[in-house]
């Protein structure tokens, strides 16, 4: 019977076949080190490089490297997904292949986990090799997240962290399609530690994630565990009928004191243009959840596997 490890890197791949050779020199050093049996879970995203054959060759030269390669890209969430409910180690540990995540941080996770941690995660202490403009997004995104979310994610907190085989179980209790990882992480619990690291810049190609990704990625992330979207319309709504009240009753004794006089046309068009903006707006976010709700409904599997190498 072939051995379980007892650690499981699971690294989600999408076109980083120039990247996986430096990654695993890296990589596999460390575990050696720390002296347990292993596995390497890649699980190529539908890459639309080399990402598949480059991982093949390393196979051969890194026999513990397992590749699950999916039908096409599904996503980060949903190959990080693959990765865990594939790996089948006691311990399972998370990490990109562009090394902004080092590897020699995992020899502390593990320290941690040996401790009795379920949740060993990794806090940036600099978001080294990102645009102003994102770390900023970033801070707002959590600050908003956690003010109107039952479930609050810690700050630059990401995927990197070690879980226990109790709570890999847990997160695979978790049937919703529409997946928001770092909330998803939140939300099982666990004992936790954390382990402060300084991010590093990518050793290689770019990000795939652009401003547009990233601003659907928080719009996922706020649906997924708050519906206080929804409720905050109710207020509004009841603000505006309450002005909209005491400006008819001022009408009525204008009218009553002073006469009648020629309504103003820009006034008329500015109300009509203002009312029916947050109107749109309530049936976009309505609608947002309602999609959300219309793709879970359809039960459709977070991935498909292609093959298993």
């Amino acid at each position: 019977m072939e051995e379980v490890p007892v650690i499981s890197m699971v690294c989600p791949a999408y076109n980083e076949a120039e990247g996986i050779p430096l990654f695993l020199e890296k990589l596999v050093p460390v575990l050696e080190k720390i002296g347990k049996s292993y596995e390497i879970v890649f699980v190529n995203d539908g890459s639309e490089d080399a990402t598949l054959d480059v991982l093949k060759e390393e196979k051969k030269r890194f026999p513990r490297i397992r590749i699950i390669n999916l039908s096409r890209n599904f996503g980060k969430e949903a190959a990080l997904t693959a990765g865990l409910e594939h790996a089948r180690g006691e311990a399972v540990i998370p990490i990109d292949t562009d090394l902004q995540h080092p590897p020699r941080i995992i020899a502390e996770f593990v320290a941690k986990w040996e401790e009795g941690y379920d949740v060993v995660a990794g806090r940036r202490l600099t978001r080294t090799g990102e645009h102003p403009l994102k770390k900023m997004a970033a801070r707002l995104f959590y600050r908003l997240h956690n003010k109107i979310s039952d479930i609050e994610i810690p700050a630059d907190i990401g995927d990197f962290r070690l879980m226990s085989r109790k709570v890999v179980e847990a997160l695979k209790l978790l049937p919703e399609n529409q997946r928001f990882m770092k909330g998803i992480f939140a939300w099982v619990g666990f004992k936790t530690a954390i382990v402060e690291y300084y991010q590093e810049e990518r050793a290689t190609g770019t990000s795939s994630f652009n401003g547009w990704k990233l601003w659907n990625f928080a719009l996922d992330g706020i649906t997924s565990f708050s519906t206080v979207p929804l409720r905050v319309w109710l207020y509004i709504g009841f603000a505006i009928a309450s002005i909209s009240f005491v400006f008819g009753l001022w009408i009525v004794v204008k009218t009553v004191v002073f006469g009648v006089d020629t309504p103003g046309y820009a006034s008329t068009m500015v109300m009509i243009l203002f009312l029916g903006g947050i109107q749109l707006m309530g049936i976009g976010i309505l609608g947002e959840y309602i999609g959300r709700i219309y793709k879970e409904a359809k039960r459709r599997p977070v991935y498909i596997v292609e093959g298993e190498y």
